[in-house]
């Protein structure tokens, strides 16, 4: 609470100072807060799955905890995708509030100011890290799900977060590429503006647009045929990695 606190206290543009030590005590607080609770909630627990009162928590079967959360979280991406400025987006200038308390981690990834989608993706991720860790505590008898979270904690943490961000330092015509999003899941891929965006960039750029084609219909076709589709779904995407550890409390 204490690191969420921080981060709520920067929407009204409080000056604390050095911003790489907040942003750093912060997203060190709420990892840790949530090691430790996964820790004290299955430790001692005997093996085996525990979904105790899953169906009759508040925030697991539409209760008042339920219905506020997902008020916030609808809130959420309307301010993420609409009103950007209001956490702090500055589009000539320093950024304010809460976008400018990720400016530092940014700037050290990509050379480039937080944006929005910055900050949504480094929460994204520590979610995904965080809760990985305790989807981990609760299923500490089985080896494959400790692999496969394990296996999405990596892509999460590695293809659709740093990987894009030095990309993006290295070569910053290259349009931003989260490298395991194949198409149809980034519908926009081969969309006109980003081909143009992928040639312009060079050889490095034209070797990210050949992967998005290998990928539909070499990688992914090969690897279905002989995993099925949970080699993506459970090992791979980004977005079954938060289903399955933020969300996991939700169906289990």
């Amino acid at each position: 609470m204490t690191g969420l606190g921080i981060l709520t206290l920067q929407l009204f543009n409080l000056q604390l100072g050095n911003s790489a030590l907040w942003l750093s005590l912060s997203l060190l607080l709420i990892f840790l807060g949530v090691f430790l609770f996964s820790q004290a909630a299955y430790a001692h627990k005997y093996e085996g799955i525990k979904n105790d009162g899953v169906w009759f928590k508040s925030i697991s079967s539409r209760g008042i905890t339920g219905w506020l959360t997902g008020i916030a979280l609808t809130g959420f991406y309307i301010v993420l995708y609409f009103y950007p400025e209001y956490p702090g987006l500055v589009q000539d200038g320093d950024n304010k509030g809460l976008i400018a308390l990720f400016d530092p981690l940014s700037k050290a990834l990509s050379g480039n100011p937080a944006s929005q989608w910055f900050v949504y993706g480094t929460l994204y991720t520590l979610g995904i890290l965080a809760f990985g860790i305790k989807f981990m505590w609760k299923y500490r008898h089985s080896g494959y799900q400790r692999l496969r979270t394990l296996s999405v904690m990596f892509f999460q943490t590695a293809f659709a977060f740093i990987i894009p961000e030095i990309m993006a330092r290295l070569n910053g015509d290259l349009p931003y590429y989260d490298l395991k999003n194949m198409w149809p899941l980034n519908y926009y891929n081969f969309e006109r503006y980003r081909i143009n965006g992928f040639i312009d960039a060079g050889d490095i750029g034209l070797a990210m647009l050949f992967f998005g084609i290998l990928s539909i219909f070499v990688i992914s076709p090969i690897l279905t045929y002989k995993f099925g589709k949970r080699w993506y779904c459970s090992w791979v995407c980004g977005c079954g990695a938060l289903a399955e550890t933020v969300g996991a409390r939700f169906v289990n």
